[in-house]
């Protein structure tokens, strides 16, 4: 299981869910939905340790109703990352800079 990749699909959510829902302390339970939803799928990747960033995932592992869920989440809290979560974005964009293997 890939703790990097949860940490950082978990944030771009709460990051979405403050700015389009008002949510402070917990999610709105949308956005909860979502988040459990996308940890489940990372959980279970058939490719592990070894996933590939969502953009460059030949395996399109989430319903076509989450994955245009989670895209509107992280065409918004992508760029945001940096100021949110440096460490999260730049492990993040290094990643998706690797040749698949």
């Amino acid at each position: 299981m890939n703790r990097t990749e949860q940490k950082t699909v978990a944030k771009m959510i709460y990051i979405y869910c403050a700015a389009k829902h008002g949510s402070t302390k917990a999610l709105c339970a949308d956005c909860e939905e979502l988040r459990k939803y996308a940890l489940k799928r990372v959980a279970s990747c058939k490719f592990g340790e070894d996933k590939p960033t969502c953009q460059k995932c030949p395996v399109h592992c989430y319903s076509p109703q989450m994955r245009d869920r989670i895209r509107e989440v992280m065409r918004y809290a992508g760029p945001r990352m940096l100021y949110k979560s440096p460490v999260l974005a730049i492990k993040h964009l290094v990643k998706g800079l690797q040749k698949n293997r």
